[in-house]
């Protein structure tokens, strides 16, 4: 798992050295939180989900059935049970349609409920995966742009966090993420 630096030379007022990109397995973050790429059951699935689930054993299924579900855009919490990570933050991501059935709006709101959510606990280090980019079909170009933008805008509320980790399961994400945080730093100057 490598660390990606942020991008060098570049001011931003919000955390300048908290926000890290690495490449590598989410469940094995040291964090208060990961965040899940969930689906509004809430149900063990495929992909970040499926192995969140695996590694933090069958009581991460029996706490999500409790929570009866999540509606898109929204998150829910459970404890961690098995895994580096105290909790586990679920964000149920859209489904690509096109663009045009409000799935940047939805996506958004995933990253910003997350952070609200952790805000509201406590926490002070959570772990985003790229969300709804799998099987949900978003973008990844386009997901990652509105992650970065929506977490830089959502911190500048929230000094208290610590650390923000974007964790991508390749390369591409990697420089996906990389590009992202660099243009929106930039922007921000």
């Amino acid at each position: 798992m490598g660390l990606i630096p942020t991008p060098s030379g570049v001011s931003n007022k919000v955390m300048p050295d908290r926000i890290e990109i690495v490449e590598g397995d989410i469940t094995r973050l040291e964090v208060d939180a990961i965040v899940n790429a969930a689906n509004t059951m809430l149900a063990p699935g495929g992909g970040v989900c499926g192995a969140i689930h695996r590694a933090a054993g069958p009581a991460l299924a029996e706490a999500c059935a409790r929570l009866g579900g999540c509606e898109t855009g929204d998150a829910k919490i459970t404890p961690g049970f098995r895994l580096p990570a105290r909790y586990v933050i679920h964000a149920v991501g859209p489904v690509w349609a096109g663009g045009e059935s409000g799935e940047d709006v939805l996506l958004a709101a995933c990253y910003r409920n997350s952070l609200a959510l952790a805000a509201e606990h406590g926490l002070t280090s959570i772990a985003f995966p790229a969300i709804s980019t799998g099987i949900y079909g978003f973008p990844p170009d386009r997901a990652v742009t509105i992650a970065v933008a929506t977490v830089l805008d959502s911190l500048s509320d929230a000094p208290f966090f610590g650390r923000v980790v974007f964790c991508c399961f390749g390369k591409e994400s990697r420089d996906h993420h990389v590009t992202a945080l660099a243009a929106a730093r930039g922007a921000g100057k």
